[in-house]
């Protein structure tokens, strides 16, 4: 069984940074990407960040040059570090792990629980 754990959300003022981050345990195949979602109240949930199995990345227009997705290997975990925070990052942050056989290809895929990002003064 696959679980993520997140961690890393809070309150923040615009301007300020947070750091989130996603682990995953259990059986996985060799091939693996991470990508993280928002959803705001009354939002459909929308790509924030990806990052493939030989790390190219892919990021929403909104956040190009503000957030930084990465992922460690050895601890099978993924950051993204969010700095120059707006009030309209406010959201429910999800982390979405694929997995598969072939590499750039998951055939299975996970969703963490979710963190709430909230950018307020």
């Amino acid at each position: 069984q696959v679980q993520l754990v997140e961690s890393g959300g809070g309150v923040v003022p615009p301007g300020g940074s947070l750091r989130l981050s996603c682990t995953v345990s259990g059986s996985i195949y060799s091939f693996y990407g991470w990508g993280w979602y928002r959803q705001a109240p009354g939002k459909q949930r929308e790509l924030v960040a990806t990052i493939t199995d030989v790390g190219t990345t892919n990021y929403a227009d909104s956040v190009k040059g503000r957030f930084t997705i990465s992922r460690d290997n050895v601890k099978k975990a993924v950051n993204l570090q969010m700095n120059t925070l707006k009030p309209e990052d406010t959201a429910v942050y999800y982390c979405n792990f694929g997995t598969g056989i072939y590499p750039g290809r998951y055939r299975y895929d996970f969703w963490g629980q979710g963190t709430q990002v909230t950018v307020s003064s």
